[in-house]
């Protein structure tokens, strides 16, 4: 490596800076949507099937960033469209919050969206979502969520390229069990007899947050 080696990794950082390693994650994309109800927004949130990933949990409606889609916003429009069968032309995309990196090994890019329609509209895929219901945004700017703690232990497996597993970290009879904890905080709210946590949760905050600004 000489000088001229420094100059060519200049001009190859990326212009943007975004999160290294991102290709080896679930990446996601979910729509955060407003609809207008008793002439004020509201929150639009989906229940998921039960026979599905993470079933029962309420979420907004979203997925995986697909190779065709051509960015984000396709995503969340395509994703949109095929849960609650909203077509593109009804969805105004209002703005897009930083990346969300999930503890799970999962990226989440959301936009805040109005819907122009009225709930009635919606034609849900069952096989995907339970049910939708709203809740107005007045609510949660009045209601701060409540804060848990989530600990996750892990116990660490290597496996080479031929499956073998290979003891990379030492690991005696005194930590087996638990190797690895890990601690995080998680907002909550506890609203139309529902729970609403998680990564769902942490994106209604951020858009009060904006709302406060």
């Amino acid at each position: 490596m000489n000088y001229d080696d420094i100059k060519r990794l200049k001009n190859n950082f990326p212009h943007v800076p975004n999160i290294l390693g991102k290709e080896e994650y679930f990446n996601s994309a979910v729509l955060i949507p407003l609809i207008k109800m008793n002439d004020e927004l509201n929150f639009l949130f989906e229940k998921r099937a039960k026979n599905i990933r993470q079933g029962g949990e309420i979420c907004f409606p979203g997925g995986e960033i697909e190779p065709l889609d051509s960015g984000i916003d396709a995503t969340v429009l395509r994703e949109t469209k095929e849960e609650i069968g909203i077509d593109s032309d009804r969805i105004e995309l209002i703005g897009r919050l930083d990346t969300l990196f999930g503890p799970r090994g999962i990226t989440v890019d959301s936009y805040l969206g109005y819907l122009n329609i009225s709930i009635d509209e919606c034609k849900i895929d069952k096989t995907e979502v339970e049910k939708i219901f709203a809740v107005p945004v007045s609510y949660f700017e009045k209601n701060s969520p409540e804060k848990y703690t989530v600990i996750t232990k892990s116990q660490f497996e290597f496996l080479d390229s031929n499956g073998n597993t290979d003891l990379l970290i030492p690991i005696d009879s005194s930590n087996q069990g638990s190797y690895f904890e890990n601690k995080r905080k998680v907002f909550v709210y506890k609203v139309s007899g529902e729970i609403i946590w998680g990564i769902t949760a942490r994106l209604v905050f951020e858009i009060v947050q904006l709302l406060k600004k």
